[in-house]
């Protein structure tokens, strides 16, 4: 009976670690920040605010915003798990260019934002954050979501909780847990991982039309999740695919020019084309 329960304390021991372990790999593997606090004008966009906003329980989460032209809606933009605010402003400048607000935020420890990251403070940190570009005086149905990579997950969440105009998934998965499992084989993700975006548990309650963006060769999340979403959601949804992009460059294959055409179709005062300097 000693050795018996010798044995169950060495198990717990170990079980314990392997609990501690695989939550201090998931925080490196899933959350790869920028800790960088760098300013719109740095990044040369003189166009765009930052603005620091305090969430409910006092965390302070960096965010960027530009100024839709009137009748064009404005894209809250969720990034991936890497980089920052900064290693996005091409994206910001892109889409302003065309006369689209943007509204981007930073995780909780990247660019400047306090606190650590994790699935709950980003979903909630998000739906606060839509919270105030509602009271800026942003009407819902002028909002679209816009979920990138990890951010798809994070998107998904929001959109499913507050009414918006559409939302746009950029190479979305069908869970953190799937990739890890995916990706990582040897590790017990579906026991232990706490962060899990389980994008297909709340595709269903999504009511706005939905873009879906993926490149076909993408080697991190399979294209076929982005069909598995597709599918679990029941409001209007468009599907494009790349032939040879991979996870992050698909817009050297025609990504953004569908953006633009999806945003046009549904927000038809919004000019395809850029706008010209004067009217900026």
């Amino acid at each position: 009976m000693i050795f018996a329960l010798k044995g169950l304390v060495v198990l717990a021991v170990l079980v314990a670690l392997g609990v501690v372990g695989t939550r201090v790999l998931q925080q490196r593997l899933l959350y790869m920040p920028d800790t960088q606090r760098t300013l719109p004008i740095e990044a040369d966009l003189p166009e765009v605010v930052e603005r620091e906003l305090t969430m409910a329980d006092g965390a302070k989460i960096v965010t960027w915003w530009g100024k839709a032209q009137p009748g064009r809606p404005t894209l809250l933009y969720l990034h991936g798990n890497g980089g920052s605010l900064v290693t996005r402003s091409e994206r910001v400048r892109k889409y302003m260019a065309h006369g689209y607000g943007i509204v981007m935020m930073t995780y909780r420890g990247f660019g400047g934002s306090t606190g650590r990251p994790t699935e709950r403070a980003n979903v909630s940190d998000a739906k606060e954050v839509y919270e105030a570009v509602r009271a800026s005086g942003i009407p819902a149905r002028n909002i679209v979501i816009y979920g990138e990579s990890l951010g798809t997950g994070v998107a998904i969440q929001v959109a499913a909780d507050k009414e918006v105009g559409g939302v746009i998934l950029d190479a979305p998965y069908t869970s953190i847990v799937d990739l890890a499992t995916l990706h990582y084989p040897f590790l017990p993700a579906r026991w232990l991982m706490t962060d899990r975006y389980e994008t297909l548990r709340f595709a269903a309650r999504v009511k706005a039309r939905v873009l879906i963006v993926h490149g076909e060769a993408d080697d991190i999340i399979p294209v076929a999740m982005s069909r598995q979403v597709a599918g679990a959601l029941t409001g209007p949804v468009q599907v494009a695919t790349f032939a040879g992009a991979g996870h992050s460059d698909h817009y050297l294959f025609g990504s953004y020019e569908t953006i633009y055409g999806w945003l046009q179709a549904h927000w038809p005062n919004a000019s395809i084309g850029p706008v010209s300097p004067a009217s900026q």
